[in-house]
């Protein structure tokens, strides 16, 4: 199996020293399309005002990323999956994980970011600013850089099966193959009411809990067996390629 994760905007700063080394990553087909974005992204940082302009930053954000993008070829690197922080990957908190759980994330789990691409939980990336709907000066859209590529590039791995818990922008930037068994995950209360911020706490829940317990799992029938069997209310939505996982909507603080 395979798992698809969305990235998130804020990240962890520093890490060991670079550089990063793209070649190395999951998926290292997609190398092409990482140095382009990478190059790309360099050039840019060497006018702040666009770059600010471009990213859509705040004053407050723009020192940080301009160091950041311009620093991509040899700035420190950590794993991805410390790299990011937000809701999703707090929930996860791979860092409190063993050894046996981060191994099998490595595996299992692949991030998708707007300039690498889907990279391995444990693939040791540099901090960076840019998100799936930015348009970089001397680059085609990103969906038309990255969908076919990524695409092509999971089909080649062949996975047996995905479980997609991505955005729907990032979805776009690369489709899981037809011919590839999936499943996608949209999060919703017991009443069916599809749920927002909440959703990507329950999807960083969901991955830590199979990191913990590594099933077996080749199929949507199989993942479904595994989740009745460990208390986590999953729910076949039909045809539509879409499972539905429960859960309780926090209450709102005072």
């Amino acid at each position: 199996m395979m798992i698809l994760l969305p990235p998130s905007e804020t990240k962890r700063p520093g890490g060991r020293r670079g550089p990063a080394v793209p070649a190395a990553w999951a998926l290292p087909g997609l190398l092409p399309q990482r140095t382009q974005v990478r190059d790309a992204l360099e050039a840019l940082a060497a006018d702040p005002e666009a770059t600010r302009r471009v990213l859509k930053l705040s004053d407050k954000q723009l020192d940080e990323a301009v160091r950041d993008n311009a620093s991509l070829g040899d700035g420190p690197v950590m794993p991805a999956v410390d790299r990011y922080t937000g809701v999703l990957f707090d929930a996860l908190d791979a860092a409190s994980l063993d050894g046996y759980a981060r191994r099998w994330l490595g595996a299992h789990v692949r991030i998708h970011s707007a300039p690498f691409g889907p990279v391995g939980a444990l693939d040791a990336i540099p901090s960076y600013r840019l998100g799936a709907a930015a348009s970089v000066p001397g680059l085609p859209a990103l969906r038309r850089l990255w969908a076919d590529a990524v695409t092509a590039e999971l089909a080649a791995t062949d996975p047996g099966f995905v479980l997609d818990l991505r955005s729907e922008a990032y979805v776009g930037l690369g489709p899981v193959p037809a011919e590839v068994p999936s499943a996608y995950v949209r999060v919703v209360t017991a009443q069916g009411k599809a749920l927002n911020h909440f959703n990507k706490h329950a999807k960083g829940a969901l991955v830590r809990r199979l990191a913990q317990e590594r099933p077996r799992i080749a199929s949507r029938r199989s993942l479904l067996n595994w989740a009745a069997r460990s208390g986590i209310e999953l729910r076949d939505a039909g045809d539509s390629g879409i499972l539905d996982l429960v859960t309780d909507q926090p209450t709102a603080r005072k």
